[in-house]
Formats: C-alpha cells, structure tokens, sequence
C-alpha cells in the first residue's frame, strides 16, 4: 500500500504540470497565477514545519498552533492572490464586453 507521504509527493508532479501548461496561457491572469505558485511556497513551507513539530513538540504540525498559522498564512495569502487576480479578470471582460 502506498503511503501518504508517498502520494502527497507524487501530487507534486502533476501540480507542476498544471502551473507548467497555465504559465503558458496568455489568458491566465498573472496575480491569480502567482496564487497558485503560492501554493507551492505553502508546501515548501508546511513540510519543514510538520517535521519541526515532530522533533521538538512531539505533535503533527495541526496541533501545534502557532506553526500551524504561520504555515496556513502562505494558503491564506495564495488564496487572496486567486481571487483578486481572477476577480481582475472578471472586471476586465466585462469591461471589454460593454
């Protein structure tokens, strides 16, 4: 059976993919982009920290709360990054529409 740890890493690759082929669009408005790369930043960041959690609380990263908000703030600020780059996007169809 495969592991958690196992799939979360083999998520990445098609996450890449993903951010691969959006990077490419020139319709993809670039803020929003920028939340999904954020995204990446999120991990980058939650993987160290669960594994400091382990080593000096003995505890998963959820329940050891001030890493668990440092670590969430990265998704929080990809995720504002999402909807105002697509909000953005949005206004400006309208925009041209009218």
């Amino acid at each position: 059976m495969i592991s958690k740890e196992t799939l979360f890493a083999l998520s990445l690759f098609p996450y890449l993919g993903f951010l691969w082929f959006l990077s490419r669009s020139p319709q993809m408005p670039r803020l929003a982009l920028y939340g999904f790369y954020g995204t990446l930043v999120f991990v980058a960041i939650t993987i160290p920290a669960g594994i400091y959690a382990v080593l000096n609380y003995g505890e998963s990263l959820a329940n050891v709360d001030w890493l668990h908000g440092g670590a969430e703030l990265f998704l929080t600020l990809s995720n504002i990054l999402l909807v105002v780059g697509f909000g953005q996007a949005v206004r400006q169809l309208k925009i041209k529409s009218h």
